[in-house]
C-alpha cells in the first residue's frame, strides 16, 4: 500500500508539471440585446444614432412580395421604441446608416436597387442613389468628404455618388469582388481603414476580403487584391479605432476579428449554442452585420434558410437550424478583445 501511494503522489506531482491545455480561443458570449416582434423576421442591416438608439433593417422573404420593408428601433437597453414601415420600399432591405455631414438616414432597398433616404419616424421616403443594371446592392459607407460609396455584390462593383446622392458611378470593379459561391453574394461589408489609404471589402461567397489601395483626393482607387481567406460566409464588415477589422462569418456563426497589416486572426467572437424554447438563437446564427456602440459590438442574426428562399443546391449548414427560428434576435459583444499568446 505505501508504494502505491508513493506512486499516485509521483503521478500527480508528474501531471502538475505538465502544460494545461491550450485552448484555440477564448471567446466572449453573444447574448440577446432584443427581440423582434412576433411575426417579424431576418434582422440584416445594423447602425446606432447618438443617443445610443440601435436601428435594425429586415430581409423579409418571410412576407408577401408586395410587402413594404421594416425598421426597427431599439432604445440602448434594448426595448423596442417604434416600428416604422418604409413608404416606396421593397420588403428586401439591407444595410443602413446615418450620413456623417447631413445626418439623413440611408437605407438600402435591395429589391429595387436603390438607396433610400428614409425618415426614422414617419418612414417617409425619398430616392437617394440609384445605379444600372440589376444590381445587388448590399452595404454603404462614407468618406471624409460625405461621399456615399455602396458594395454590389452581384457585379463585383463598388458604386459612389455624392453627399446629396444622384446616379452612382462605377468606383472600383473587380472579378475579386464576384463570386460563384454560396451564399451567391460577392461583395459586401465594406469600410475605409482610419488614414483612408485601404477600403476592405468582403467577399461572401469567396470567404475572402479583399483590401483596395486608395489614394488622393477625391478618393481614387487602386487594384483590388485578396488580403485574407478562409473566413467562412464573410459578411458584415467593420473596422474599429486601432484598424482591426471585424468581420461577421455568417457561415461559422462568429465574428472574426484581424490586425490590419498581415491579415493575421486575433479574436474570434461568439457562437451558436442550438435554439432556445422560444425558437430563438442562443448566440449567433448567421451573423450579417454588426455596429460598435460603447463597449459592445451589436450584430443582427440573420437566421435565414438559404436552401429554402435561394433553393437545392443553396442550403448551408445553418439552413435547418435557421428554418426552425421562430423568435428572431440581435446579440450584442463584449467589444473588449480577450489577449492572445504570442502576439506581439
Amino acid at each position: 500500500m505505501p508504494s502505491l501511494v508513493r506512486s499516485v503522489a509521483v503521478l500527480s506531482l508528474l501531471m502538475s508539471l505538465l502544460p494545461l491545455p491550450a485552448y484555440a480561443w477564448n471567446r466572449s458570449p453573444a447574448t440577446t440585446f432584443a427581440t423582434l416582434p412576433p411575426g417579424e423576421a431576418h434582422p440584416e442591416g445594423i447602425t446606432v444614432d447618438d443617443a445610443g438608439n440601435v436601428y435594425v433593417t429586415t430581409f423579409a422573404v418571410n412576407k408577401p412580395a408586395t410587402s413594404a420593408g421594416t425598421l426597427f428601433v431599439f432604445s440602448p437597453n434594448g426595448e423596442l421604441l417604434r416600428q416604422v414601415s418604409v413608404a416606396g420600399s421593397s420588403r428586401l432591405l439591407l444595410d443602413l446608416a446615418f450620413h456623417p455631414t447631413t445626418g439623413a438616414l440611408l437605407v438600402i432597398d435591395f429589391g429595387n436597387a436603390r438607396v433610400l433616404k428614409v425618415d426614422p419616424f414617419t418612414g417617409a421616403s425619398t430616392v437617394f442613389m440609384t445605379v444600372t443594371g440589376a444590381a445587388g446592392l448590399n452595404v454603404l459607407t462614407f468618406d471624409n468628404s460625405g461621399n456615399v460609396y455602396v458594395s454590389d455584390s452581384f457585379h463585383g462593383i463598388i458604386w459612389k455618388t455624392g453627399p446629396a446622392g444622384g446616379s452612382g458611378t462605377a468606383w472600383v470593379s473587380s472579378p475579386l469582388l464576384t463570386t460563384t459561391g454560396v451564399p451567391p453574394f460577392g461583395a459586401n461589408g465594406l469600410a475605409f481603414n482610419k488614414n483612408r489609404t485601404a477600403m476592405f471589402v468582403a467577399n461572401t461567397g469567396n470567404d475572402t476580403v479583399v483590401r483596395i489601395p486608395v489614394s488622393g483626393s477625391p478618393l481614387v482607387a487602386g487594384t483590388p487584391e485578396v488580403f485574407v481567406n478562409s473566413i467562412n460566409g464573410a459578411d458584415g464588415l467593420i473596422i474599429d479605432e486601432d484598424d482591426n477589422i471585424w468581420i461577421a462569418a455568417n457561415q461559422a456563426d462568429e465574428i472574426v476579428v484581424i490586425e490590419p497589416t498581415k491579415g493575421r486572426v486575433i479574436a474570434k467572437l461568439g457562437d451558436f449554442n442550438g435554439l432556445g424554447p422560444d425558437g430563438a438563437p442562443n448566440g449567433l446564427l448567421f451573423p450579417a452585420s454588426l455596429v460598435f456602440r460603447g463597449n459592445f459590438v451589436f450584430v443582427t442574426n440573420l437566421s435565414i434558410d438559404l436552401g429554402a428562399v435561394l433553393g437545392t443546391g443553396n442550403q448551408t449548414v445553418d439552413s435547418p437550424w435557421a428554418a426552425d427560428v421562430t423568435t428572431h434576435t440581435v446579440s450584442k459583444i463584449n467589444r473588449k478583445l480577450p489577449p492572445v499568446q504570442g502576439l506581439p
